[in-house]
C-alpha cells in the first residue's frame, strides 16, 4: 500500500488530498506527476524518521524528474538524511549538488554551514585549533551567502558572525 493511502491523521490526509488534488489539475506530464508523487512519499516518509524508504523514494524521484529546481530539492532532502545519520561528508555532497541546480538555496547554504561549524567545534575540542579556525571560516562564508539571499533567516548566524569577528555588519536585512 502506498504511503499516502496510510496516514492516518488528519494533517497528513488533508495534505495527501491537496497534493492529489494538484497532481490531477497540473498542466504537466505523466512523468513529472509521478516524479512529484514519489517526492511527496518520500517527505511523508522522511517526516515519520523512515529513511530508508524516504531515500528509495527520492532515488525514484530524482531519477524520473527534469525540472533543476526540483532537482535541486530532492537533492536537499537526501542530504538532510544522511546529515541527520551523522553522514557529514556524503549531505554535504548532496547539499552542492543542489547548490549547482539551484544557487538560491539558502537551506542548502546554512546547513553547510552548519556541518562545517560541527566540524569547527569537533576540532577545537580535539585540541587542533587551526583546523577549527579553517573550518569557522568556512561556515561563516556559507553562513554570508545564505544571509544575503534570505536576510530575515538565520539571525542565530548573524550573531555568531559578529560575536567572532568574521562580519562587521551591525544588520543584514
Amino acid at each position: 500500500m502506498p504511503r499516502t493511502q496510510r496516514n492516518d491523521n488528519f494533517i497528513d490526509k488533508t495534505f495527501t488530498v491537496m497534493a492529489d488534488i494538484i497532481l490531477k489539475i497540473l498542466p504537466t506530464d505523466k512523468k513529472s506527476k509521478e516524479s512529484f508523487a514519489y517526492y511527496r512519499d518520500g517527505m511523508a516518509a522522511q517526516a515519520d524518521g523512515e529513511y530508508a524508504e524516504a531515500m528509495e523514494n527520492y532515488e525514484e524521484a530524482l531519477r524520473l524528474e527534469d525540472n533543476d529546481t526540483d532537482r535541486s530539492f530532492i537533492l536537499y532532502n537526501m542530504g538532510l538524511i544522511h546529515a541527520s545519520n551523522g553522514e557529514h561528508e556524503r549531505a554535504l555532497e548532496l547539499y552542492e549538488q543542489a547548490l549547482d541546480l539551484n544557487p538560491q538555496m539558502p537551506q542548502a547554504l546554512n546547513n553547510i554551514a552548519v556541518i562545517y561549524h560541527y566540524q569547527g567545534e569537533r576540532a577545537k575540542q580535539e585540541g587542533n585549533e587551526e583546523t577549527a579556525e579553517d573550518l569557522y571560516d568556512k561556515a561563516a562564508s556559507y553562513w554570508k551567502e545564505a544571509i544575503a539571499i534570505a536576510p530575515n533567516n538565520y539571525i542565530e548566524a548573524q550573531n555568531w558572525l559578529k560575536t567572532t569577528g568574521r562580519s562587521n555588519m551591525d544588520v543584514y536585512f
